[in-house]
């Protein structure tokens, strides 16, 4: 197949991710924000907020993990055609993520007491706790919110939880700078004055979704609440099906993501900087692999409704080869750029220099990772996720922590041996789930051409 028959799909597939990268963007500046505005209390309120946000970004990806089943599954009826099939799907998984998000409130409040075993500052920990207390509540709408944002990726309608998560960027920005410092009429709350402007932001990101969708004629037919239409188990069980295991490979991620953040810790305070610097900017390129991975998913699901299974592989591997060029640039920048980029974090020579080696184990990192991401994408719309979290637990904590436990020593490689460590377990990843892809995506397309010819 020609070069082409890929390279017409680029401009589609864009079309489809932007606006979820511009809503990742928006996600990682709610906590820039914060952070940024909390720094001028003093170091102990910053670090009270990593604190527990540790906790929240756990919960996070547990959750935003197990919502992505509804998306395949919206995108199939789609293609189907088979809106009845796609409203139930949508209900169902509408209220299978607000008890989803119920229950991770209640793990948060439980896990609170974990934060004085973390060997923490006891004032830094005084500081966290009721700040978590608030910020759980926020799973209730967050979780909500991401059924709605589901539902509509699934449709390819992926700019509304955009402009959903851009304002409550706005709200989040306003209500946190009356609500920490006072202004007005307002008291000053401090740390918890931010945890406050998150859960408003939060329940204004919901119902602005649920305002923007409910009247498009789009999504009329999905909005039709029947007394008559049943909750079934099968369809619960079959969203559980895909959302668990994808719930795994998220949080397997961040685990990972958290380990090396630890044995970076163990290296010294240069060290750990020089790691935080380049992880930041890994992930503001990850975002664009995010957009694109959920493109895979809508995409290759519509053609699994339509079973035109030629299409759909020339499709995926069409947002395949684009994440590559696109994470090339990228990289091809970090290593020109890296002994640039640090210093737009920190002045110290010897971080400095740290990160300018580690952003060039990052430019060959992020290749691996954006492909992976984006290949865990399409097999989503294929709704294989079973063995692709095994490939994933393989890949990450057989293969790459293993790797930077050893190197990332201070008597071996240090640093430079816990980014090697990631590259082997994201490399690993990629070549496993693409050889899944192909094996599948083949098997499709045999089978079917087998029915026709007999």
């Amino acid at each position: 197949m020609q070069l082409s028959a890929y390279t017409k799909e680029f401009g589609k597939n864009l079309n489809i991710a932007y606006p979820v990268m511009l809503g990742q963007l928006g996600h990682v500046m709610v906590g820039l924000v914060d952070n940024l505005m909390i720094g001028r209390l003093g170091a102990a309120p910053l670090a009270a907020v990593s604190l527990g946000n540790a906790l929240v970004f756990i919960a996070m990806s547990l959750g935003i993990g197990f919502s992505f089943a509804i998306t395949p599954l919206i995108a199939e009826t789609d293609g189907a055609n088979d809106v009845e099939g796609g409203r139930s799907y949508f209900h169902h998984g509408l209220i299978l993520c607000t008890l989803n998000g119920l229950f991770l409130f209640i793990i948060l409040l439980i896990a609170k007491p974990l934060l004085y075993y973390l060997d923490q500052p006891p004032e830094v920990v005084d500081l966290a706790i009721p700040y978590l207390n608030i910020v759980a509540l926020s799973m209730l709408p967050l979780m909500a919110f991401q059924a709605f944002k589901q539902f509509a990726d699934g449709l390819s309608q992926t700019r509304y939880a955009m402009y959903a998560t851009l304002l409550a960027n706005v709200v989040n920005l306003i209500f946190n700078y009356i609500l920490i410092y006072g202004i007005w009429i307002f008291p000053r709350l401090e740390l918890e004055g931010a945890a406050w402007g998150t859960l408003i932001s939060r329940f204004f990101m919901l119902w602005f979704v649920w305002e923007i969708l409910r009247r498009k004629s789009k999504f009329a037919e999905y909005f039709k609440w029947s007394k008559k239409e049943m909750l079934k188990w099968s369809i619960f069980k079959r969203l559980l099906s895909l959302g668990f295991p994808t719930a795994l490979q998220m949080l397997f991620e961040v685990a990972i993501f958290t380990g090396t953040i630890i044995l970076a810790g163990n290296l010294g305070t240069n060290p750990q900087a020089a790691n935080q610097i380049a992880l930041n900017l890994a992930s503001m390129t990850f975002m664009i692999a995010v957009g694109l991975g959920v493109t895979a998913t809508i995409r290759v699901g519509n053609q699994v409704g339509l079973k035109k299974y030629r299409e759909l592989r020339r499709i995926g591997i069409s947002i395949f080869l684009l994440v590559f060029l696109i994470e090339a640039v990228f990289a091809l920048l970090f290593i020109l750029l890296k002994d640039i980029l640090p210093t737009f974090y920190i002045d110290n020579a010897e971080v400095i220099s740290l990160a300018a080696q580690l952003l060039v184990i990052a430019a060959l990192f992020q290749l691996s990772d954006g492909i992976q991401v984006v290949i865990l994408g399409a097999l989503r719309g294929l709704q294989d996720v079973k063995i692709p979290t095994v490939f994933c637990f393989i890949a990450y904590w057989n293969i790459g922590f293993p790797v930077s436990f050893y190197y990332g020593q201070p008597e071996r490689l240090g640093s430079m041996g816990i980014w090697l460590g990631l590259l082997a377990g994201l490399t690993a990843s990629a070549i496993m789930l693409y050889f899944r892809f192909n094996y599948l995506s083949r098997k499709l397309i045999r089978t079917k051409e087998a029915k026709l010819n007999t």
